[in-house]
């Protein structure tokens, strides 16, 4: 393998840290309702943070599969948006930081990268490690977002839902990182945020908000969520004048509720079946045909 520290440089001077925590919110898997993304927008945007580091993604990126933008300015080509893979210092008011590890996920050279997050780890002495994700699941958007946890060691899950059945799923690079952390003995949680289903292909800032407050408790950074609940509100006020207009899909939403409210959850999350295999099958197909034809078709006012 070539060297996993030729994959990133420093930007400027590497930074004196006493073992931050690092979060690794990585784009192109799991991240339904657009959770992960609206997470790293939000700490991005709420707290002071600066570049620490940077990934080459000449190296690690696909452009044919996911390609860049481009602006043409009616005479000539006018700008270019790489696609970015860094690491960010982010600041709360009191002076607390972690590092965020964002950008797309590497296409290619999954095992380098992961050495290279651990070498960078290393260099840096960072203490916990914190994967997100966010997942549809057989919730409905009238209760309570919640997050399923998966660690290296049992006494990291103190607090969270854990999986209760053994799986074979798409593998991702953050998982890598997180399965060769684990068998290099290091401290790593993975913390899944629950969508409803029939909501995964929008923005959905309620989950988003359980992410920063998950990431709020296991890292200690105070990051403010007011803004992401005042997203999540209206979210839901449009979701449920949509829901009013149809008696099919609020059957659907009264049957999550039923099943919800029986597993006994109370907004910590569903069992592991459901975060990949929803159940209620027919019911979110017909509320999902639903959801896509509100626009082609409004209806009576």
């Amino acid at each position: 393998m070539l060297d996993p520290a030729s994959l990133y440089s420093y930007e400027g001077e590497r930074p004196s840290l006493v073992e931050p925590p690092l979060v690794i919110a990585l784009s192109g898997f799991i991240d339904a309702g657009n959770a992960v993304r609206q997470t790293v927008e939000h700490l991005l945007r709420t707290c002071r943070n600066d570049v620490v580091a940077s990934f080459d993604v000449d190296q690690l990126h696909d452009y044919r599969a996911r390609r860049p933008t481009m602006t043409f300015g009616g005479q000539d080509w006018v700008d270019y948006e790489p696609p970015r893979l860094q690491v960010h210092r982010v600041t709360d008011e009191d002076g607390s930081s972690l590092l965020l590890l964002s950008g797309p996920e590497p296409d290619v050279q999954w095992e380098r990268f992961s050495a290279a997050v651990w070498r960078l780890v290393d260099e840096l002495g960072v203490g916990l490690v914190t994967v997100l994700s966010a997942a549809p699941t057989a919730v409905p958007h009238t209760r309570p977002a919640g997050v399923t946890a998966s660690a290296t060691r049992p006494e990291l899950l103190d607090g969270f839902r854990t999986w209760d059945l053994e799986a074979q799923v798409p593998a991702h690079a953050s998982a890598l990182v997180h399965l060769r952390g684990g068998q290099a003995g290091r401290d790593v949680v993975s913390v899944l945020a629950h969508v409803p289903h029939y909501l995964a292909g929008s923005d959905y800032p309620d989950a988003a908000a359980v992410l920063v407050r998950t990431l709020s408790g296991t890292t200690g950074v105070a990051v403010p969520v007011q803004s992401l609940q005042e997203a999540a509100s209206a979210t839901r006020v449009e979701v449920d004048r949509q829901v009013a207009e149809s008696p099919e899909a609020a059957a659907v939403v009264t049957a999550l509720e039923e099943q919800y409210d029986a597993s006994g959850d109370e907004g910590r999350g569903t069992g592991a079946a459901s975060a990949f295999l929803p159940t209620a099958d027919e019911l979110g197909e017909e509320f999902e045909r639903f959801l896509a034809k509100r626009e082609e078709d409004p209806g009576p006012e």
